[in-house]
């Protein structure tokens, strides 16, 4: 460029006439976000008792028996295998297919993509509600609201709705800011980057007050407090969070090989039995921590970071990376980001067990940013999970020296998600 050429405008501001109309659109979508989010919650709760406490204590079974996992695992993939051939749109497409923010479905699929969640979440599935409940807060948003307002864009809609939905999901529409912005930024558009972003923010933070004010979650794993950097801890932290992110890629990549496995059994129906099967014998290798979507299970495992030699830790690491390998694979609807984090947590607690020094915040939060870092591709998301784990601001500085060499393990690579032939996106 000529050095004597003037500047490109910046550009214009968009009228707050044009962003007022957007607020109270923005803050139902992100209420009726968190209210799905919520129902579905509290619906797989309720049947996790059931299934976990109630049926077995009834039948004289041990709760957590390798035993009753392997054939609770094994039934949740039964179930949710006829269920998904009965129900309208048989979920969607193939979840192995699908990122967290994709084009809208059809409505009719919702009921049933909704009713599989529940299934999995209630039966110990090592995936988490984030990637169905966004796609039926999309569909929902996107059909209701090209009705009431068909003038208004498309992509409106679905920008509102996903960042209601991760709003709620994390508690703050931090981390829906931070997520879009990856998107928006790269997105031509009339106004200024926040003028884009000023309807999703306030779509996350209706969703993000109403699931605080409702539910009140935590993130916050209240591990020893982090006495702030020392000159050892940036070598630790380089270390760790790399080899995170190798954790990570393990996953990444063994995703088509299980993929392509799961699908020469040729019957949905059949994949999913045996994908359950094979969650439940990791279940049982690994124990009961290793089940669900993780988010309950990592902070009893935060909770007593000596508990564990540093092989259990590694064990139920490496046990919840294929977990989540199989559960994406084989058919199952749900997320990677909660089970990549329990990953994430088991590896730091095994850095920490393995050389005392290293604190434990530390080691937590810098393998958990390598870990999503591979998974999901956001980094933005990835530092600020890692970040409000520990709820200390004084690991920032180091999760971003820490945050440098994983993404440069990373990028460039296969990304957890296929194609329709079954091939990793780059």
């Amino acid at each position: 460029m000529d050095p004597e050429s003037p500047a490109p405008p910046h550009p214009p501001a968009a009228p707050a006439r044009r962003l007022l109309p957007l607020v109270l659109p923005a803050i139902a979508v992100g209420v009726v976000c968190a209210l799905v989010l919520l129902g579905v919650s509290l619906l797989a709760e309720q049947l996790q008792d059931v299934l976990w406490e109630t049926l077995p204590d009834a039948l004289g079974v041990g709760r957590f028996s390798s035993l009753w996992m392997i054939v609770m695992l094994t039934a949740t993939g039964l179930a949710v295998g006829l269920v998904l051939r009965a129900v309208p749109g048989h979920g969607g497409p193939d979840p192995a297919t699908t990122g967290l923010v994709d084009a809208p479905m059809r409505p009719g699929i919702i009921p049933g993509l909704l009713l599989v969640t529940t299934l999995a979440l209630a039966g110990g599935v090592s995936l988490g509600p984030e990637n169905p409940i966004t796609a039926a807060n999309i569909a929902l948003a996107y059909w209701l609201g090209r009705r009431a307002a068909p003038g208004a864009p498309a992509d409106l809609w679905v920008a509102l709705a996903a960042a209601g939905t991760i709003g709620a999901l994390f508690g703050t529409p931090i981390a829906a800011a931070l997520i879009l912005s990856e998107s928006l930024a790269s997105q031509p558009g009339p106004g200024a980057f926040w003028d884009r972003l000023f309807a999703p923010l306030a779509a996350g933070t209706a969703g993000a007050l109403t699931m605080s004010l409702l539910a009140h979650p935590s993130f916050d794993l209240s591990l020893p407090a982090y006495s702030g950097p020392h000159w050892g801890d940036l070598l630790s932290a380089l270390l760790i969070a790399s080899a995170g992110a190798l954790l990570g890629l393990l996953a990444v990549y063994a995703l088509p090989v299980a993929h392509r496995a799961f699908r020469a059994l040729r019957y949905p129906v059949l994949a999913l039995t045996v994908g359950g099967l094979v969650l439940g014998l990791l279940g049982a290798l690994g124990g009961h921590l290793t089940l669900f979507k993780g988010l309950e299970e990592v902070k009893e495992l935060a909770a007593d970071p000596d508990g564990w030699s540093a092989g259990g830790f590694a064990g139920m690491a490496v046990v919840k990376t294929a977990a989540l390998v199989v559960a994406a694979a084989c058919g199952f609807r749900g997320g990677r980001i909660f089970p990549a984090v329990f990953a994430g947590v088991a590896l730091g607690l095994c850095a920490h067990a393995l050389v005392d020094a290293v604190p434990p915040a530390l080691a937590v939060s810098c393998a958990v940013l390598g870990v999503l870092l591979a998974v999901t591709r956001q980094g933005w998301v990835s530092l600020f999970t890692a970040a409000v784990l520990v709820s200390d601001a004084s690991v920032l500085p180091l999760l971003c020296a820490a945050a440098l060499p994983a993404w440069l393990l990373v990028t460039g690579r296969a990304q957890m998600q296929l194609d329709g032939e079954g091939k990793a996106l780059r």
